[in-house]
């Protein structure tokens, strides 16, 4: 099996909302929901990645804080390794500049998404830290 691929994924919160994306139509997990971010490039620190990806795919500037979860996930063509950290907006509104949608989910609003397989520890902690959703 290759080396995972490193991902660094941001969680911004917002009025009690969570920002979510939606994977691009005829790429890997086409259509499902996820957090924002993308792949590590040589040389970058995951923060560092973050916020790279998050200016390319949504316009905006983050403060990329503290990483709540770390998780590897093997899917049967490829492995990931995905950090998530708490994010703040510091500059912009987030937009799809890739044509993607995005949403501002509430907790309950969560299970109504389809999620890839390897959020779904995150979603379960997601569900019960309430301090993150003030």
């Amino acid at each position: 099996m290759s080396e995972p691929i490193e991902v660094a994924a941001g969680l911004l919160f917002r009025e009690s909302r969570l920002l979510i994306t939606q994977r691009p139509a005829g790429g890997h997990l086409a259509g499902l929901w996820e957090f924002p971010g993308g792949k590590r490039e040589l040389g970058e620190s995951m923060p560092q990645c973050l916020q790279r990806e998050l200016v390319e795919e949504l316009g905006i500037t983050v403060t990329v804080g503290q990483c709540v979860e770390t998780l590897t996930h093997a899917y049967p063509d490829k492995t990931v390794w995905l950090e998530f950290f708490l994010c703040e907006l510091a500059e912009g509104i987030p937009t799809g500049l890739d044509g993607q949608e995005l949403a501002w989910a509430t907790v309950d609003d969560l299970d109504t998404y389809e999620f890839p397989a390897a959020d779904a520890r995150l979603l379960d902690r997601l569900k019960s830290e309430t301090l993150w959703w003030k």
